[in-house]
């Protein structure tokens, strides 16, 4: 009886260590799919991340040449506008407005004109753009080329503005000078003497010297 009893044990221990090894192998087994699957998907994450890559490379490509094309195209576009004569009502006029509320706040002008004439003083007067909006008068004078004597030039026709037009006296005259590309001493002589100066950015006109505000205040 104790010799069968023994046996039974023995036969019982034998099939617990069969199941025990059975288990471990298939333990290992799973943690080796495991292993590879995290192995594969590690890989796949890089070819992922490779090819993420090389999409913002070809976008930032795409983006870079985007800007490239639109300069140039801006700049045929203003280059064609100064040989027409046509640079005021093409390209400077149209920003006027987008100018006065960036730097204004103005939303709706009381007056926006171009091209101008009035008879001062016995002679005609012309103004390339004017806008009028709250207490501002912006008086633009566009130019193909921007000179250093604009700059007295335009603050002489400046100061005759409360004359030439006396329903805008009381209001604040900015004078703002604009060329496609505007030389930075001109720029410079501008702003020291409280004169816009606007020129061609990479998207459209922009003013160059908001800090002019300050001279002319």
């Amino acid at each position: 009886m104790a010799e069968a009893a023994l046996e039974r044990r023995v036969d019982t221990l034998e099939e617990y260590m069969k199941e025990l090894s059975y288990q471990s192998l298939r333990t290992e087994m799973e943690l080796a799919r495991l292993s590879k699957e995290m192995r594969e998907f590690k890989d796949e994450m890089r070819a992922f991340k490779d090819e993420m890559g090389e999409f913002k490379d070809e976008m930032r490509t795409f983006k870079d040449e985007s800007v490239q094309e639109r300069r140039h195209m801006n700049k045929q576009w203003g280059d064609l506008a100064n040989r027409l004569g046509t640079l005021v009502e093409d390209i400077v006029a149209p920003n006027l407005p987008r100018i006065a509320e960036t730097l204004f706040g103005c939303t709706n002008p009381d007056l926006f004109a171009i091209r101008i004439r009035r008879r001062f003083d016995g002679a005609s007067r012309e103004y390339d753009a004017l806008l009028a909006c709250g207490g501002v008068l912006l008086v633009n004078e566009t130019k193909s080329r921007l000179l250093d004597s604009h700059v007295p030039a335009t603050l002489e026709k400046l100061a005759e503005i409360p004359n030439v037009f006396p329903e805008y006296a009381e209001r604040r005259c900015i004078g703002l000078l604009a060329t496609l590309y505007p030389d930075p001493s001109v720029v410079r002589l501008a702003t020291r003497h409280g004169l816009l100066v606007m020129g061609m950015g990479d998207e459209t006109m922009q003013i160059l010297n908001p800090e002019a505000l300050t001279h002319s205040a």
